[in-house]
């Protein structure tokens, strides 16, 4: 698949980009949906994010890694995905590096991991921000 921004898209054909911005739920359902359409495809796993130094993690990113699956969907580019990197996939679906590493590092699967399991993965994230706030509240 061939990148390709949207002005450059625009010489060959006429883009609408005009399209409502998606919500945090809304990005991360989708790229729940986008791994479960292949929950058997084996996706490579990032090694070892939680000893990189922040500028490394930032930039870290590997091939057909679950966030290279988000990145090749075009509407998770318009909504401003970056690139593949692990740091972009942070701060586009707004999650910490603790949601991310549970998601996407080696140390919980191995190099490999099936893209079934990361959507679960994706979809408990979605709900992990719920449950902080409720650990918090209680805690006073």
């Amino acid at each position: 698949m061939k990148h390709q921004t949207l002005e450059q898209l625009n010489v060959i054909a006429e883009v609408n980009a005009e399209f409502p911005t998606m919500t945090r739920r809304q990005r991360l359902e989708r790229w729940a949906n986008l791994l479960e359409r292949q929950p058997e495809r084996c996706l490579s796993a990032l090694p070892g994010t939680e000893y990189m130094s922040a500028r490394e993690r930032n930039e870290a990113h590997c091939l057909a890694s679950p966030i290279s699956i988000a990145f090749e969907d075009p509407i998770l580019r318009a909504q401003g995905l970056e690139d593949d990197t692990y740091g972009a996939a942070r701060r586009f679906f707004e999650l910490s590096n603790w949601q991310l590493h549970r998601i996407v590092c080696h140390c919980h699967v191995g190099a490999t991991m099936k893209a079934g399991w990361v959507a679960l993965g994706v979809r408990a994230a979605m709900n992990d921000g719920v449950f902080a706030k409720l650990r918090a509240l209680f805690r006073g």
